[in-house]
Parts: C-alpha cells; structure tokens; sequence
C-alpha cells in the first residue's frame, strides 16, 4: 500500500486566528488571537505538547504575509490581541526580530491596547520587553505549569527550574511589561487529589511574580507521550470539578481558564450531562473573576469525583472512572 504523502502546509497562512473576549484591566474586552505557523518550539521535548507538528519552514517574509492576512480585519473592539507560536515569540530563529519590530509597529499604530505572546525563560530579556512595551503594552505568557521542579522535569519535561522561571519573570517587569503564568491542571503521573494540591501550591508559589494566572486544562494531543499513555487508560484527563475546586481556591492574582475540548474523550470532561454548563462557569468567571458563578453548579457525578479524589491514590496511582466505561 503506498503511504499517503503529508500535505505541504500553507506557509502564507496562520494555524488560527479567532476573536474572543478577554479580561482587560477588570473587565471583559474584545480580543484577537492569532497562531503564527513558524519553525515551532526549539526544545520539543514536552510529554504533553503536540505542536511541534505544526512546525514548517517559514521566513521572515512568510511569517509577515501571515500576520497582514490574520489581521487583514483589525479593528477597534479588538483591544487585545494575542500573537502565538508552536513555541517562543521571544526565539529569534522562530522569529527573527525584524517581524517581531514590525507586528509589534503595527499593532501600536492600530491602537491594539495590548499585545500578548508567548516565550521560554531563555528567550526572555529585559532589553526585548523594553522594545515591546515602549511601543505597545506588553503581556509575556511564561509556561511554568507547576512551581515543582520535580513534576515539571518528570512529569512534563520543561527543561527549566522555579528558579529560571522567576527570573525571567522579574525580566518581563523590568522592561515594563506584565506577566502571564500558565499553570497545568494534571499533569501526568499525578492523581487527581494531587493535581489539584499542586496547582494551588503553583499558583500561591507564583503569585508573587505573576499580574495574572492562566490555569491550563490538560487535554490529550495527538502524537504525544500523554496520548500514548491515555490509549492504554494509564491517564484520564482531569475533571471540571477539579478546575472549578481550584479557581475558587486563588483569590491572591486574577485566575483565568478556558477548558479547551471540554467534554470530548480527549478533554477534562465530567459525566457528560453537566459538562457544558461547568465549562460555561469556568469561561464566565474569567472574564468577571466572581466565584459566585460556581455556587449554583451541581450534578449527580460531583458525589463521584469527590469518592475520586479520596480513593484514586490507593489505586495505585490509576485513574479512576465514575464507571467501568472509559468516558
């Protein structure tokens, strides 16, 4: 049988670019994301990520086709707009400084309010933030996950401590900009019980450094050592009851989810019937940060996650289902 050969993908093309609403200075502002397709991340060894699949040989001029087409439709209720990779904005070999000066131009004289990206620690320097934050306000999202250095080398595979993590934080608010931390809600080899403890200890340990913390739902990517582990049922993605139990726990910074694949096989789902409106919760409270949005929040599965949360442990680290089925 001959094997089917893998399309070249669109160089002149962003991955994605959709709007949404943001929370901006305390209240809910409309937003622009767009997901450049570059030569992805350089460290490509994280267990839960897939997006190094995503990754082409773009140029310079590629990438500049890409970002005039994504944001071709700019307009003034789009106040935030967040510029992302399959890796680090910041990595000059995924975008040479050249692009970066001109999107960064580019949006300032569209009167975008604020820009968002992502980068690694290493990438990070005060110089370069200064350079974005004299021209526009500047958000940097840092992929910390856990304040564990042991969960994040063992678990994930980061390949950067605490320590690395904090200073390029202190970097980010030394050129001016603010600070995005990116935590993981159960990462692999942890239990469910856990995951929760370690996300809240993540959250208080970064709190310090961080303007706002975005709590990550893990989902299962294909092509992924996760994935790998969640076909043989060694892993279960983590229930929206968890995500829920630790955003009401932080109340130190802002504290923002959006539970990506909520409710698929691959996404943290609860039984399938409340999945929707505890997705919805989530989403809400991150635009008002209101807790109150979870109180009316409740369904038959929550008696099972909670006997979860107790139980899971003693089995040998598996992850239990509310059932014999995998959900």
């Amino acid at each position: 049988m001959t094997k089917k050969r893998r399309e070249r993908p669109d160089l002149t093309r962003p991955v994605a670019v959709w709007r949404s609403r943001d929370l901006l200075d305390g209240e809910a502002a409309g937003s622009l994301t767009v997901i450049l397709r570059t030569r992805g991340c350089r460290w490509r060894r994280c267990a839960i990520c897939g997006y190094p699949s995503e990754g082409a040989p773009a140029s310079a001029e590629d990438l500049t086709v890409q970002f005039r087409a994504a944001t071709r439709d700019l307009s003034s209720e789009d106040r935030v707009v967040k510029i992302y990779t399959s890796g680090s904005f910041l990595d000059p070999e995924e975008v040479p400084e050249s692009v970066r000066g001109r999107i960064i131009d580019a949006l300032a004289a569209a009167g975008v309010e604020k820009l968002v990206f992502e980068s690694r620690p290493e990438y990070i320097t005060r110089e370069l933030v200064e350079a974005s934050a004299a021209e526009i306000r500047t958000e940097v999202a840092i992929g910390l996950e856990s304040s564990s250095d042991i969960v994040r080398e063992h678990s994930i595979g980061k390949g950067f401590t605490f320590a690395d993590y904090k200073e390029a934080a202190e970097a980010v608010r030394r050129g001016g900009g603010s600070v995005k931390t990116y935590l993981l809600l159960k990462p692999p080899f942890l239990s469910e019980a856990s995951a929760i403890a370690d996300a809240l200890r993540s959250a208080r340990d970064a709190t310090a450094s961080s303007d706002v913390i975005s709590l990550n739902l893990t989902n299962i990517q294909r092509g992924t050592p996760l994935e790998r582990m969640w076909l043989v049922g060694d892993y279960r993605p983590p229930w929206l009851w968890s995500a829920v139990e630790v955003l009401k726990g932080v109340s130190s910074v802002p504290i923002i989810s959006d539970p990506v694949a909520a409710g698929t096989r691959r996404g943290p789902r609860n039984c399938g019937r409340c999945d929707e409106a505890v997705a919805k919760a989530i989403r809400e409270h991150a635009l008002t940060q209101d807790p109150g949005v979870f109180e009316d929040l409740d369904c038959s599965c929550k008696a099972a996650w909670k006997k979860v949360l107790e139980l899971e442990d003693l089995a040998f680290g598996s992850p239990l289902e509310s059932d014999s089925r995998r959900l």
